[in-house]
């Protein structure tokens, strides 16, 4: 049974009660899903949000950075794109996870720089971060900012997209017609 995004005061993992205690000014959604609950912050909220997480409620582990294109996607969502966060804190075997929102100002179909796509980066939080911030970079164009080496990590600098937003056509744009053809008599 989905459980719809609501109030914090209503979901029952402990953090989010302590989230809203702390911030009693931000907005925040939540969602809990078989057993996962997840926070929902505005982007500008993630760096004091993340901080927090981290030192005040132990969530000293980032398992994962990963980005989503919600472009078609039945129902509405606050966003085209979303950057999530799995947290995890080991002394309470407890998992987390934080998600925000972007949606972009310019259309998505190259590597145009989007002001709207950019959140702030959390390596000064979790070094291990800094690989996973340039996956989601390269794949779908979400920038980081105060990252220290955000640059392509699975495709060449010059690639003419983000391959895994929804609207980058699946044969690509003629990548694959530009390389020879390996069959095995010719290694």
């Amino acid at each position: 049974m989905a459980d719809t995004a609501r109030s914090t005061a209503n979901l029952d993992h402990p953090t989010f009660k302590l989230v809203k205690g702390a911030f009693p000014n931000k907005r925040f959604r939540a969602t809990e899903f078989r057993g996962q609950s997840t926070l929902i912050l505005e982007p500008g909220d993630l760096h004091e949000v993340m901080a927090f997480l981290k030192d005040e409620l132990d969530y000293g582990f980032l398992s994962d950075v990963f980005g989503i294109d919600y472009l078609n996607y039945p129902g509405e969502m606050p966003g085209r794109f979303a950057v999530g966060y799995n947290l995890i804190c080991f002394d309470r075997d407890d998992r987390f996870f934080v998600k925000l929102f972007l949606d972009p100002s310019v259309p998505t179909d190259g590597i145009e720089e989007d002001p709207a796509l950019w959140v702030d980066s959390v390596t000064d939080l979790w070094p291990g971060a800094e690989w996973l911030e340039r996956e989601v970079f390269d794949m779908f164009g979400i920038r980081f900012r105060n990252h220290p080496d955000l640059r392509r990590i699975l495709m060449w600098e010059s690639y003419p997209a983000h391959p895994l937003r929804k609207d980058y056509p699946v044969t690509g744009r003629g990548e694959r017609e530009r390389y020879r053809i390996l069959d095995r008599t010719s290694s």
